[in-house]
């Protein structure tokens, strides 16, 4: 499978509107896809956004006319039904003339906790996000149906739009038990960590599909200003997954990277702007076994980083599969 290259939609720090714009500047650039987050809140207060994605997913599948979607990643559980994401997925995958993939996850407490329901343990949650995908795939059927599970319910329902070829259903994993239930009940893996452990688990699980994960890296015309912008955009991702899964507010991540310092960004993830160190940290994912990178940019200047991308860093990132 070639090697794709991806641009993150980071939706928590801009407006529903310049979102749609970037995905737009996405595919000129030559990107082969973009990935968009699914929240309700944002992760820290800086951050100031948090649009419903479905509605920019539908804006940006008629405005693009090869790229390719993907929620990274969708809880089809609590916040949601799994009936009503197989109807949002169906409808994005006809509005993009099958360019949709539907990244789902266990969730995060940030944005399940909102309906009051209690939030469950890890294994219950992928208890759940097991019997939501068998819902999704039953209404991605034809007639009517019904679904009595240990956690999930579906009562005499039909999504009547279904499109010619369905959206492929990608299981995002934080370990080894996670990445094996993306090999059996998923179409691919999304994971944010260059472990091989995790693509050897997958194949393990029965997987065989495209391997989606995050590089993290911060684009700017100085290493300083790199540095500041991802430490105000992307701390909470030195959190780790356990962290990130478990706490319920923007509050609560604020005190959690409190004491995370700038030399702590640096030494996480490339920032300024050599492309060649940029390069280096998505070889990492590739040399895991990776073949669908995310370009997560924390830097200052969304254009500047669409305008090296186009001109050098795309295709630098590409020659790697080589």
């Amino acid at each position: 499978m070639p090697l794709k290259v991806g641009f993150k939609l980071m939706a928590e720090t801009f407006d529903p509107k310049e979102i749609v714009r970037q995905a737009v500047a996405a595919e000129r650039a030559g990107f082969d896809f973009v990935e968009i987050s699914d929240h309700f809140h944002p992760w820290l207060y800086s951050h100031k956004h948090s649009g419903f994605a479905w509605s920019m997913l539908a804006a940006i599948a008629v405005q693009t006319d090869r790229l390719e979607l993907a929620t990274g990643v969708t809880c089809p559980f609590i916040r949601y039904h799994p009936a009503i994401i197989a109807q949002a997925a169906a409808t994005t995958q006809i509005l993009a003339d099958g360019r949709f993939t539907l990244g789902l996850g266990t969730g995060e407490r940030l944005n399940e906790h909102i309906t009051g329901a209690p939030w469950p343990s890890a294994h219950i949650r992928q208890e759940m996000l097991r019997e939501s995908i068998e819902v999704m795939r039953l209404l991605w059927t034809d007639g009517y149906h019904s679904y009595r599970g240990q956690h999930i319910t579906l009562d005499d329902a039909r999504v009547f739009d279904i499109p010619d070829t369905l959206p492929p259903i990608v299981v995002a994993a934080g370990g080894k038990e996670s990445a094996a239930l993306a090999g059996e009940i998923g179409d691919g893996l999304f994971t944010t960590e260059p472990k091989a452990d995790l693509i050897s688990a997958y194949g393990e699980g029965g997987g065989s599909g495209p391997r989606y994960t995050e590089v993290p890296m911060a684009w700017a015309t100085d290493v300083d200003t790199a540095v500041a912008s991802a430490h105000e955009k992307f701390r909470f991702g030195l959190t780790g997954w356990k962290v990130q899964a478990e706490l319920p507010n923007p509050i609560n991540f604020e005190a959690a990277t409190a004491l995370v310092r700038h030399s702590d960004i640096a030494d996480g993830m490339s920032c300024g702007p050599d492309l060649d160190a940029h390069v280096q940290g998505a070889k990492e994912f590739v040399d895991a076994g990776f073949d669908h990178l995310s370009l997560l940019n924390a830097g200052p200047d969304v254009d500047g980083f669409l305008a090296v991308c186009e001109s050098d860093l795309i295709e630098k990132v590409r020659s790697l599969a080589n």
